[in-house]
């Protein structure tokens, strides 16, 4: 089994919150989410705020100024490698803590894994109602870059 190992990101005044599904190998070596460098997720932040995020701090302080929450759905699983197909035996995270605790309005899932994960478990505790994004992951390489900015734009309308 493999544990999360870090925590969520949000605050009282976190408006959206985004799911990735369980870290990577690299992000869970280096604690932080997205960290491996083919992902593309912060580089779709960076494009759709016009800012640069290239360390860990800056992207926390990002987060917090635009209340953005970051986590995912699942808190332990099996997983080979970071494939989320292989993805067994899986204990949820607890997101109705972070709803009670924060002003989120929407929830974004990165990737189909994510919001199947989160319908099955976590979906009938907050009762709000996710909107499915591409994964961020260069394992979608049907997806270029500005294609993916697209699809993310959707969040600036709830932040």
């Amino acid at each position: 089994m493999e544990t999360h190992g870090f925590p969520a990101i949000y605050d009282k005044d976190s408006e959206i919150l985004i799911l990735g599904s369980f870290p990577s190998i690299v992000s869970r070596k280096e604690n932080f989410y997205y960290a491996n460098p083919t992902n593309r997720f912060w580089r779709i932040l960076e494009i759709l705020f016009n800012t640069k995020l290239d360390n860990v701090e800056t992207k926390k302080e990002f987060l917090y100024k635009n209340h953005i929450a970051l986590y995912d759905s699942i808190l332990s699983c099996e997983i080979k490698s970071s494939s989320d197909s292989s993805i067994r035996k899986v204990i949820p995270t607890n997101l109705k803590e972070i709803v009670d605790n924060s002003n989120i309005k929407m929830i974004f899932c990165n990737g189909k894994t994510s919001y199947n994960y989160y319908m099955k478990y976590n979906y009938p505790k907050v009762l709000i109602k996710p909107i499915v994004l591409p994964s961020s992951s260069a394992a979608n390489a049907k997806l270029k870059l500005d294609n993916l900015v697209e699809h993310y734009k959707i969040m600036k309308d709830y932040i």
